[in-house]
């Protein structure tokens, strides 16, 4: 058996997380607050929720209850993971859990990251369900021109996340449905993050993370970009493109399945990666069989 832990990302926050795990860790949480400077216990518990969904505070929030749910399931089962993923700001959730930075540098790294994304451009994003990657990037490349929409996700084989400025993506909601999308559906975040509308963040956040030293990987931790497990010398690289680059879960996700017998938790907070891996899955097996049959 290979046990697997992934990460979420933004857009699994909600109000009322993280109750649990910060009675358990109250240490953490206070040293954490007085890092931050604003009570995340109280923002987390009782938001709004508005302010939990503006990426400043989403990403600290997020990874901190992510971290501590991490340090809780070990604690509780005894049981170290044999391999690490993290979806977009999860990834860095999973290297903390991979060793490569210790919990309160992990915390600055996502709140310079936070930050730096909320002063972008205004952006959003929106999920295209029921057209694969080709048919959304023919529709974004043919129909729209150079409306501002790019792919920016890869969450499964006939699901996708877009984004751009809100007018644009407005624009192509009719578009994709009249291409034969089922779905698009806007997401709980504050800006159009993994796209070219992040580009003066990243050049900032690439120099502010050369200031840091990673340790080594004790565990295997995939990266976003590659779908395959980072290497030390590429590490720095990987996470300053991550912030422009799409995310290739479907990918990521494609690795962990070719493990031996491979059991994939979902840390949270929330349960969206095990939906993802579980739909993943089956699709996955359902392509293998016609295969097969053919």
């Amino acid at each position: 058996m290979t046990l697997i832990h992934v990460f979420p990302g933004q857009g699994s926050q909600r109000v009322g997380m993280g109750r649990e795990v910060f009675a358990r860790f109250p240490h953490l949480v206070t040293q954490a607050e007085k890092q931050l400077g604003w009570s995340l216990r109280d923002l987390c518990e009782n938001g709004p929720s508005e302010k939990l969904s503006n990426t400043r505070y989403t990403q600290p929030a997020i990874y901190v209850v992510s971290a501590l749910n991490y340090l809780a399931l070990v604690r509780d089962s005894g049981e170290i993971p044999t391999l690490l993923a993290g979806h977009s700001l999860g990834e860095y959730t999973a290297l903390f859990a991979g060793g490569a930075y210790d919990f309160f540098t992990g915390l600055e790294i996502v709140s310079e990251r936070g930050r730096l994304m909320s002063e972008a451009p205004a952006g959003s994003m929106a999920a295209v369900i029921g057209l694969d990657k080709g048919k959304v990037s023919d529709v974004l490349n043919q129909r729209m021109g150079q409306a501002g929409v790019e792919l920016v996700n890869l969450n499964l084989i006939d699901q996708v996340v877009i984004a751009g400025a809100p007018e644009a993506l407005e624009e192509a909601v009719p578009t994709l449905k009249e291409a034969g999308a089922a779905t698009v559906a806007r997401l709980s975040v504050s800006g159009a993050f993994h796209s070219s509308l992040m580009s003066e963040p990243a050049k900032i956040f690439r120099k502010f993370l050369a200031g840091y030293r990673f340790n080594k990987l004790r565990i295997s931790t995939l990266s976003d970009i590659t779908a395959a497990p980072h290497e030390q010398a590429t590490l720095h690289e990987l996470l300053s493109r991550q912030m422009t680059e799409p995310v290739n879960w479907t990918g990521c996700m494609d690795h962990m399945l070719r493990q031996p017998d491979p059991e994939i938790v979902d840390v949270g907070p929330g349960r969206v990666l095990a939906q993802l891996v579980a739909k993943h899955r089956a699709a996955s097996g359902s392509l293998e069989a016609q295969g097969a049959r053919r």
